[in-house]
């Protein structure tokens, strides 16, 4: 596992330090493209609810413009002392990426986890320390949705009402890292139902077949 790691940041940082000079042209372009695109790609900022949602789609465009080294320190900042080359990276050059990445970073993070962040220096230690903070709070929150997803009740809620409670939590859990199958939405969803519903819970229990688009439409179907 570790020679694998190693390999790859190998890899990264050999393709940051071994471009020509049209290559390093083009990592400018990449990086006015994140800067220009990141809040519209990126469809949620980060909260303490949403981590590895966040992560995951952080992390994909990243990578697909070749700043995921920035990230994993894979991309190690060289030696201010170092001489230039037209075949590596400046010491100003990492800087002024790592600066511009940090800010797009900075973007699409909430007021609320931005004060943990704001005084790191580098992305890479951003990047960590929102880990470190964040990824253990994940479990307990999905146990928490998962808890109130199990004990919510139709009550006296339209049907409409009660299904969008239920999505509700369904997206929250989701954005936990950990989405509920099929089956367990369809589960949760049935066990709130009311007694009047008995024979319909039913008919939907016994039917293995039925797809969620279609149990979502017999579920409209049983509110009349």
């Amino acid at each position: 596992m570790a020679t694998s790691s190693s390999s790859t940041a190998a890899t990264s940082e050999a393709r940051w330090s071994s471009g020509t000079l049209l290559e390093k042209q083009s990592i400018h372009q990449q990086l006015k493209f994140l800067m220009s695109h990141i809040k519209g790609i990126i469809s949620l900022t980060l909260t303490a609810e949403n981590y590895p949602l966040w992560r995951s789609q952080v992390f994909k465009l990243f990578k697909a413009n070749s700043f995921e080294g920035f990230l994993d320190v894979s991309c190690i900042c060289p030696s201010p002392l170092a001489p230039s080359s037209e075949t590596e990276l400046s010491y100003q050059t990492w800087n002024l990426l790592d600066q511009n990445i940090a800010a797009a970073l900075y973007s699409v993070i909430s007021p609320s986890i931005l004060p943990y962040v704001l005084s790191l220096e580098h992305c890479t230690e951003i990047w960590e320390t929102i880990a470190r903070c964040l990824q253990s709070n994940t479990r307990p929150r999905t146990i928490q949705l998962r808890n109130e997803l199990h004990h919510l009740s139709m009550k006296n809620q339209s049907m409409p009402q009660y299904l969008l409670a239920i999505k509700s939590i369904v997206d929250a859990i989701a954005a936990t890292g950990s989405p509920l199958d099929p089956d367990e939405v369809i589960f949760y969803t049935l066990n709130g139902l009311l007694v009047q519903y008995q024979a319909f819970k039913t008919s939907i229990s016994t039917n293995l077949n039925l797809s969620v688009s279609t149990t979502c439409t017999h579920f409209f179907v049983a509110k009349n």
